[in-house]
């Protein structure tokens, strides 16, 4: 009876313990859900101390209680061809849950919040030894608002990695492969990896991309171009998205099939991380973020009508910021430049020298042109000859006469001052020639009549001496004629007066006698 007595009081018991563990854990889930809890940034805290083959470390305040809502992280990282030890000191007590959901000591395989996770340690029993794969090792101590502990020690040394111990020379360290973005819009692409040369060909390529968004504002991802070598194996390549930070419990996303979605993430951070191996070097994504704001809209922002507001300075500009195309709706088509407008002042100056260049060139080849031609025509007047030209064309009856235009100039003169003197002479024997008359009668009237006809006929030279004229009154007939006349003539009253008369027929006889020759043989012939 008294057994079954306390038998019962046990179960009480129990059930009461149960039902206030219940309510507690309960509690604080709420607690955390609903009214939050401000952690402090994660930070290098408490006490650490490195070395060449090592180091130790331990949390806030160890061994006293380590403070409520804490955040630490540590990074181990080994020297290349080694690998990383952790070991904890027995004095060791961190606040026991379910699957340490609350203060917990964390760790993972390699230097990031996403590398491989090796396990959660909480309670009074210190971890066992834990060793790495690579050269590096991620910690994280995180406690909550209550219920604090002792807290641990640990210590990590350096061991050769056997997997490498067959290799010779030195590997080189994993390779600093990050970047950051920020501002209303941007591109994350992987083509940054090579443009950049983060990594070797034939590397496996393992980078991260930290997006922070505009003030008070969040981050809109929409995927332009995506695609894996290896679909759906996540273990060979993968696109991952995180809201925040880059630890395990903030990612967002992975992304390692034949389709990726867009993602809108509810912090001003996104972290992108990509993983391709050594034989998926061919994956490849790019990504648009837009920072966007919760409605009520401002005047500085543009309504997207899906619960978001962008900055008005990506409205028709070409990219769709918003979830759906409403920003580049009703967009009037930007007309091109034109060409003066596209033309800088440097340009300007060398179209303004080029063309001066080519004007000058231009001058120069006209001017040329235009004085080559002009010592053709001068050289050809000099050389032409027109007593040549013309002995060549005419025939040779029209050269009876021919002379050269300084003799005809000289002669026609000559002839000029002689009509005159015979003029005046003629003038001063009228009474002479009224007295010879009565002696040889009509032979006198003849004779007058004969020189009066010659004066007459002699007349035009005097007034046309400058522009020589063909020698009409010079021809051989009335040469001979004239000649034969005087001789014909022998009156003995007029031997005196005919001497003086026929001077100037004489010398024009001689002058001519060679030219009278030449015409008679032409005439012959």
């Amino acid at each position: 009876m008294a057994l079954e007595q306390l038998c019962a009081v046990l179960k009480v018991l129990l059930i009461t313990v149960l039902v206030v563990e219940g309510i507690a854990v309960a509690q604080k889930t709420q607690d955390g859900q609903n009214i939050g809890i401000k952690h402090v940034p994660a930070t290098q805290c408490g006490i650490w101390v490195r070395t060449s083959n090592g180091g130790h470390f331990a949390s806030p305040n160890y061994p006293d209680s380590y403070p409520p809502n804490k955040e630490c992280i540590y990074i181990l990282e080994a020297a290349p061809r080694q690998r990383i030890e952790l070991t904890f000191d027995e004095r060791y007590y961190i606040e026991p849950s379910f699957e340490c959901r609350f203060d917990h000591l964390e760790v993972r395989d390699g230097p990031f919040g996403f590398s491989p996770l090796i396990d959660r340690y909480c309670g009074m029993k210190s971890p066992a030894l834990i060793r790495s794969t690579g050269r590096f090792m991620w910690i994280k101590f995180s406690s909550d608002e209550e219920l604090e502990g002792l807290g641990f020690r640990a210590k990590y040394s350096f061991i050769p990695d056997p997997d490498f111990t067959y290799l010779g020379g030195i590997l080189n360290p994993i390779p600093d492969c990050q970047f950051e973005l920020s501002g209303a819009d941007g591109i994350v692409r992987s083509s940054q990896v090579e443009q950049e040369e983060k990594t070797k060909p034939g590397q496996a390529v393992d980078c991260i991309w930290t997006i922070k968004a505009t003030p008070k504002a969040k981050i809109y991802l929409r995927f332009l171009d995506y695609q894996m070598e290896h679909s759906n194996e996540c273990k060979r390549n993968f696109v991952a998205v995180y809201d925040g930070s880059s630890a395990i419990e903030n990612l967002k996303a992975k992304f390692c099939s034949t389709v990726a979605n867009d993602v809108m993430l509810k912090t001003g951070v996104g972290v992108i991380r990509m993983w391709a191996d050594e034989g998926s070097r061919l994956s490849r994504f790019r990504m648009l973020f837009t920072s966007f704001v919760e409605p009520p809209c401002t005047s500085s922002t543009f309504f997207c009508h899906s619960n978001m507001c962008i900055n008005n300075s990506l409205v028709c500009n070409g990219v769709q910021n918003c979830a759906y195309p409403w920003d580049e709706n009703h967009c009037k088509e930007k007309k091109k430049a034109g060409l003066f407008e596209q033309i800088t002042k440097t340009h300007g100056t060398i179209i303004g020298v080029t063309s001066g260049i080519v004007l000058v060139l231009l001058i120069i080849s006209i001017l040329v042109q235009v004085k080559q031609p002009r010592k053709k025509v001068m050289a050809c007047k000099t050389a032409f000859n027109k007593t040549g030209f013309q002995e060549v064309f005419d025939p040779p009856h029209y050269e009876l006469f021919s002379l050269r235009e300084k003799e005809i100039s000289a002669d026609l003169a000559d002839l000029s001052e002689e009509l005159d003197n015979y003029q005046k002479l003629r003038r001063s024997s009228t009474a002479s020639r009224c007295i010879h008359d009565h002696h040889c009668g009509s032979q006198a009237s003849s004779v007058k009549q004969s020189r009066t006809n010659l004066s007459s006929m002699e007349l035009p030279f005097r007034n046309d001496f400058a522009q020589p004229q063909p020698m009409k009154t010079f021809n051989s007939t009335f040469k001979k004629s004239s000649y034969t006349f005087k001789q014909t003539h022998d009156c003995p009253e007029q031997a005196l007066e005919d001497r003086v008369m026929e001077e100037i027929p004489c010398e024009i006889y001689v002058r001519g006698r060679d030219d009278s020759a030449q015409a008679s043989i032409s005439i012959d012939f």
